[in-house]
């Protein structure tokens, strides 16, 4: 089983990182644009779940979605809708901060490519306000926007198995 999931999550990578690669080029008048990567690490990307969590501890929605690209999605753990604007986000974390949720990494899978990140595994939220736990499955991709890393895509979802 851990196998198969390293398996996809690698598949998952290798095909970010090929669509990367043969994504039409722009051409300007003058010249080809040719796009810099900016060079990252997994400690980097890693660091990325930390702000997120960090932003959940101000309790505030807006401060949560600040950490999302504007064109992003959002498949929450405790919600079927899928949320794609602002306002849908916020929505979405006003409730979910109701419980005061921590979040911690049970494990992670990092892949790297141009300018674009995936970091998929596992995570326990922690809720303060009941004391109950939820263990979810997550994947988010990462875009540089040429001053920070941003959420592009974050999907979350409840394990399928119980554990005992």
């Amino acid at each position: 089983m851990k196998t198969m999931y390293r398996l996809a999550l690698g598949l998952a990578g290798l095909m970010l990182l090929t669509a990367c690669s043969i994504a039409p080029k722009k051409i300007t008048s003058t010249a080809e644009h040719t796009e810099k990567c900016r060079p990252t690490t997994d400690q980097e990307i890693a660091a990325l779940f930390d702000r997120w969590n960090r932003s959940l501890q101000t309790d505030n929605p807006h401060l949560v979605v600040a950490n999302y690209a504007e064109r992003s999605i959002l498949l929450p753990t405790l919600s079927n809708k899928p949320r794609v604007t602002v306002a849908e986000k916020e929505d979405y974390f006003e409730h979910f901060l109701e419980n005061q949720p921590v979040g911690t990494i049970n494990f992670s899978f990092i892949e790297i490519g141009c300018n674009a990140a995936v970091d998929a595994g596992l995570y326990t939220f922690y809720f303060r306000k009941t004391g109950a736990t939820v263990a979810a499955r997550y994947t988010y991709t990462y875009a540089w926007d040429g001053r920070q890393w941003l959420i592009t895509s974050h999907h979350s979802s409840l394990m399928p198995e119980s554990i005992h």
